[in-house]
């Protein structure tokens, strides 16, 4: 049992349940709505185990979102619509201010559990604001269950379309016959699903007929590299190597990268863009080296009431992250340990950021804000 769910085992293909249009072989939906729960593909177990659980109610949810059984900004903002769709389905009374009270909580408890990603407050907005539309204009409980609902599978479904036009307007910028470096996971599986993000850049291009090959580095200390992009990668039949963190240097000097690709989970108003911890790094190396770095994400992941990248909140996680991998012991008992999520890359060293609008580039605050007002 997991925080009130189960373990099921579903093939991937029965997980696929959203219609579009794309050349890849992989074409994975990791958090799905179904009679029985919310489904989430157990990012934790994978390369070697595709295992998906069943979650029952709402705190499963958040519980799946704070222990990254689910992980990406995008895929947590999806989740989290389930979330409360769940807790107003699991809802037994008739009252609607009853209702709203749940709603009020669930919508609390979820928020609580990755404070870096945007997506996952904008996603609870949004669906705060349809109870308060649906409360308006005098719905009943079980109409407003439905509601909500329907809400959340359109945020699940306006994220894939938005991905593909990221695809499209991201691919159109790399080269033909080009290597392009990308630090964490922001495919598929960090999304609502099919694309992803900097993936879906990757995969935007090779679905124009471009050939690109991949240098994914490992992302200490979870190794979302290793374990998560370069499995997506290899199902798709796109050339990768791995490489650890601290390879990427060497390998620009030695002109081995032409672009460097990453998603990210909130990017401020003037474009600085948090994302996971060391995509700083690889930025700073992009720029020495005359490196493109281009940042893929959701118009959702723009937060405009957050002026600079000073003003985001940075997730600091377990010790255990990095003094072990899995349960093996790496580092000394008692040591000292910082495990910060994410970093903050200043926008000077971002060349465009693309979203499903098309691609801004600085300054970004003026180009992010004219996004938001096509």
């Amino acid at each position: 049992m997991f925080g009130g769910c189960e373990f099921r085992k579903i093939p991937v293909d029965q997980a696929v349940g959203l219609s579009c249009d794309i050349t890849m072989k992989l074409n994975i939906i990791p958090v799905k709505w179904s009679d029985e729960g919310v489904l989430m593909l157990d990012q934790r177990l994978l390369p070697t185990e595709e295992k998906w659980l069943t979650l029952r109610t709402y705190d499963a949810v958040a519980a799946g979102i704070k222990d990254m059984v689910v992980r990406g900004a995008p895929a947590i903002g999806v989740s989290a619509a389930y979330g409360i769709a769940l807790a107003a389905r699991t809802f037994v009374g008739t009252n609607v201010d009853d209702l709203k009270d749940e709603i009020e909580y669930a919508s609390d408890v979820l928020g609580k559990t990755r404070p870096t990603a945007v997506n996952l407050f904008w996603a609870i907005d949004r669906m705060k604001r349809t109870f308060d539309q649906a409360q308006a204009e005098g719905k009943s409980v079980s109409e407003i269950k439905q509601v909500l609902l329907d809400e959340a599978k359109g945020i699940h479904d306006e994220d894939i379309e938005s991905q593909r036009l990221i695809a499209k307007f991201g691919g159109e910028l790399l080269q033909d016959n080009s290597t392009v470096l990308t630090h964490c996971n922001a495919g598929a599986l960090a999304t609502g699903g099919v694309w992803g993000t900097a993936l879906g850049v990757i995969r935007g291009a090779v679905d124009q007929g471009k050939s690109v090959s991949v240098i994914a580095d490992e992302t200490r200390p979870y190794l979302q590299g290793a374990r998560l992009t370069a499995w997506e990668l290899m199902e798709d039949d796109i050339p990768v190597t791995l490489i650890t963190d601290n390879m990427s240097g060497h390998i620009m000097k030695k002109g081995g990268v032409h672009a460097v690709v990453v998603g990210s989970d909130r990017i401020a108003a003037n474009g600085d863009v948090a994302n996971k911890i060391g995509t700083y790094m690889v930025a700073v190396l992009a720029q020495r080296h005359g490196i493109p770095f281009y940042v893929a994400a959701p118009l959702s992941t723009v937060d405009l009431n957050c002026p600079t990248g000073d003003d985001i909140p940075i997730e600091e996680r377990d010790r255990a992250e990095v003094t072990h991998v899995k349960n093996n012991q790496l580092a000394p008992d008692g040591v000292g340990v910082s495990n910060y999520a994410f970093d903050v890359t200043p926008n000077d060293l971002v060349t465009a950021i693309i979203t499903e609008k098309g691609v801004a580039r600085a300054p970004y605050i003026e180009s992010l804000k004219k996004q938001f007002d096509k």
